[in-house]
């Protein structure tokens, strides 16, 4: 996707954005207060400078606003595609011009016994190998390979047969023809000349020739699956009010980087190789491909392996914040025997939130957001979720994990737990 995508993108966004304010008219300051962000934050997400990177910002602003639920939908559809282009611009990097392949030694600089090899032809007049062109070289050094180990299986044949005679078609030991392959029977000897991979010929039934069993009936080709009519967007790296995280990482405090801003933890999370603390949440948004609705019916949860809980260190990302809504979700607790996807109500600023509940429809206009909030006291746990889902093509199973890993969340109970001085700029406890 090119960068004037994304700019046209985020512009659209920034320009209802401004609508809604200019219509609601209040001042970045008081908005700012009721997304709990700054003031120079709001500003340039009006401006489509930045764009948000929780669908909790759009939806409070919204709610701020007093956008219609119309109004509300096209917020969100235009967040999606600006933060969709956003991260595609943020993935696509400039790859660097191949270097040349080096011409490989056997071509460029022959062996000097080659240089006076002749290639085996029936025309005399032979041309030394060391003077043709190298892709012409390659290949006479193979007919010739091929020409020499067909003359060494003639001869060990004819010297493993009784003497009846020289075969039609071989010149003799030092001969240079091409020996002659013939299923006739032997003039000299008056039955069929053995071949070294040759098999007794079944012997004809009275009244008849011999007859080969039936060839097995071809197997009916297996039905393919259903094409997919979704794609989901998975941010495994979510933070609680933007701002609210905890990470196992294995380095001591003097090893470990500041916190960084939660668009940067996916990078920050892998250069420390640091895995969730405790909780992890996980947003899925999912978009129809096709020209109906598709029906998502049921989310499951699979644990692929359990582990101890590695003995390392719990970095805060925030040393406290809190924001007035919390966003209903299914929660998961990672420690059960088998796991369930459980919905649960949010707040928002005392006004209660429905829970979420299947089935839900989606469609290429109409995206769906998926909220997971998977929790663990007691395990170093690898998981993903599936998702049922059924379409006008068809029902099937779209899995949910980490670009192609399992999720993973461990259990931090009991480890040393630091928090970042801005101040002295160092970890603390």
């Amino acid at each position: 996707m090119g960068r004037g995508n994304a700019v046209d993108e985020a512009e659209r966004f920034a320009r209802l954005m401004r609508e809604l304010k200019e219509r609601a008219g209040l001042s970045y300051g008081v908005l700012a207060r009721r997304l709990h962000t700054s003031t120079s934050t709001l500003h340039r997400y009006c401006n489509g400078e930045a764009v948000p990177t929780e669908f909790a910002v759009v939806d409070r602003f919204a709610r701020a606003c007093g956008a219609s639920p119309g109004e509300a939908v096209d917020l969100h559809r235009a967040w999606l595609l600006a933060d969709a282009r956003r991260r595609a611009a943020a993935r696509a990097e400039p790859e660097p011009a191949p270097e040349p392949a080096p011409e490989p030694a056997s071509e460029a600089a022959p062996e000097p016994a080659s240089e006076a090899a002749v290639v085996p032809t029936a025309d005399p007049g032979a041309v030394p190998l060391g003077r043709l062109p190298w892709y012409r070289r390659r290949a006479a050094a193979v007919v010739a390979a091929g020409l020499t180990a067909g003359a060494v299986a003639v001869a060990v044949l004819a010297a493993s047969l009784p003497d009846r005679g020289t075969p039609q078609g071989v010149a003799g030991a030092t001969g240079a023809a091409t020996p002659a392959v013939s299923s006739e029977p032997s003039e000299a000897a008056g039955t069929p000349a053995p071949g070294p991979s040759s098999s007794p010929s079944p012997s004809p039934t009275p009244g008849g020739p011999a007859s080969a069993p039936p060839p097995a009936p071809p197997s009916p080709p297996s039905p393919k699956p259903a094409p997919v009519p979704l794609t989901a967007a998975v941010r495994s790296h979510v933070w609680a009010f933007g701002c609210d995280h905890a990470y196992l990482a294995e380095r001591g405090p003097g090893s470990v980087p500041p916190p960084p801003v939660e668009a940067d933890a996916p990078a920050w999370a892998a250069a420390q190789r640091a895995v969730h603390a405790g909780a992890q949440i996980v947003e899925v948004t999912l978009h129809g491909t096709g020209a109906g609705s598709v029906v998502l019916e049921d989310l499951e949860v699979r644990v692929a392996a359990r582990r101890t809980p590695p003995a390392w260190n719990v970095y805060q990302m925030s040393q406290g914040c809190g924001g007035a809504l919390t966003p209903a979700a299914f929660a998961v607790n990672l420690d059960a025997p088998r796991p369930l996807a459980r919905p649960v109500a949010g707040n928002d600023a005392g006004s209660s939130l429905p829970a979420p509940a299947f089935p839900l429809r989606v469609s290429a206009s109409e995206p769906v957001v998926l909220r997971v909030e998977a929790a663990t006291t007691g395990c170093d746990c690898d998981w993903y979720l599936d998702l049922r889902w059924t379409g006008p093509s068809g029902s099937g199973t779209l899995r949910i994990d980490d670009g192609g890993r399992p999720l993973r969340t461990s259990a931090a109970t009991g480890r040393p737990v630091y928090g970042y001085a801005a101040e002295q700029g160092r970890w603390g406890r």
